[in-house]
């Protein structure tokens, strides 16, 4: 499992994000955007001062978005034509005007969302769930980081606990997640460790979420201003998070893990359909692994010596260690939890005469030349 922050870490970084933070509800009409050397800003009235910042990635991907501009034609323009890419963001955001929700950080625009999305905020959701955590016997955070889009805590539970084989003990553990940026849910997953290798895999098909949809904002239709956090949001938050403070307690699930458990078993007998080279690429062409995340992948199936289902999702959630980057090593932890819940081709495996296999252990120096 990759690793980023301390939870000190953490704390003083959201800390520091709570204090520099600032959002508002804009009308499109009132919003402009021009783009110099490639980078883009964009300024508003808000009372009397004209406020001003820079647009992050996040939010050109969802200006694009939202006036229905393919995203490649927006970065074709962003890079060769900026006066053209102004023309087209400023035209569409005054033709059609609505009231959106600006987020900034830091003197950019980190997100350019709905007027109706609910701010849930990660400072609070450390706030509701560390002491349910600490009140869980045997959980430890095992990783924990924030990132431009998301949030992460990574919670082992070492008391829950089974073998899938001999000596490969796993532990059951959960994923709480959260988008300050309108790129997702607030999510509870559940996250399978490994101890041999310390890889996590997060099972996706039993998570549970809690969306960011609120009440509309009223507002005057030509007027921005910045919001706060006021008592009424407050008080509609603390009930939010109570039901997502349930959801934690109720994570770690020990019949779910055992189903799991169970399914990591079965993939141990069910041999790879194809050559490891081949198996790798299939694998990469299903859920987009880029040419280094393949090679990974590849290393990592050779060194584990084993040409089973499961000895590929070791590889993918193995693999995910070596990710650019926390948000894509936990991608891929996903990734490796899809990979074991995916059917099986039956039909491939019966064309090949192929039986359930006990241990494989490949020829290395052939699987080595045959990656050449």
């Amino acid at each position: 499992m990759k690793q980023g922050r301390t939870l000190a870490e953490l704390g003083a970084e959201l800390e520091r994000q709570r204090n520099a933070r600032k959002d508002y509800l804009v009308n499109t009409s009132a919003l402009s955007m021009k783009t110099q050397d490639g980078k883009s800003i964009v300024q508003f009235e808000n009372g009397h001062e004209i406020e001003t910042y820079r647009v992050g990635d996040i939010a050109h991907q969802q200006l694009a978005t939202r006036l229905g501009i393919p995203f490649r034609y927006y970065l074709k323009m962003q890079k060769d034509y900026p006066a053209l890419l102004d023309e087209n963001v400023n035209g569409w955001l005054h033709k059609e005007p609505e009231r959106r929700m600006l987020r900034t950080l830091d003197g950019r625009m980190r997100a350019f969302l709905s007027a109706r999305y609910r701010r849930l905020d990660n400072l609070e959701l450390c706030a509701a769930v560390l002491p349910i955590i600490n009140e869980m016997k045997g959980a430890d955070i095992e990783s924990c980081e924030v990132t431009e889009s998301h949030m992460y805590i990574k919670v082992v539970n070492k008391k829950l606990k089974a073998e899938v084989a001999v000596g490969d003990v796993v532990q059951a553990g959960f994923v709480v997640s959260n988008s300050e940026v309108g790129l997702g849910s607030l999510k509870v997953e559940p996250l399978i460790f490994r101890l041999v290798c310390k890889n996590g895999l997060i099972c996706k098909d039993y998570s549970q979420k809690k969306y960011h949809v609120g009440k509309q904002v009223d507002m005057d239709a030509d007027e921005a201003y910045e919001l706060y956090s006021d008592e009424t949001l407050r008080a509609d938050d603390k009930a939010f998070f109570m039901k997502v403070q349930d959801i934690v307690r109720c994570a770690v699930d020990e019949s779910r893990f055992l189903m799991t458990v169970d399914k990591m078993k079965e993939a141990m007998h069910i041999p790879l359909t194809h050559d490891p080279v081949q198996e790798v690429e299939l694998l990469a062409d299903t859920y987009q692994l880029n040419q280094s995340e393949r090679g990974n992948v590849l290393r990592s199936l050779f060194m584990g010596r084993d040409l089973s289902r499961y000895g590929m999702m070791n590889a993918i959630t193995d693999a995910s260690k070596l990710a650019a980057s926390y948000e894509r090593a936990t991608d891929m932890e996903r990734i490796g939890g899809e990979f074991l819940m995916a059917p099986v081709d039956n039909k491939a495996l019966k064309a090949k005469n192929m039986r359930p296999m006990k241990n494989v252990t490949p020829d290395i120096p052939a699987l080595v030349l045959a990656e050449k």
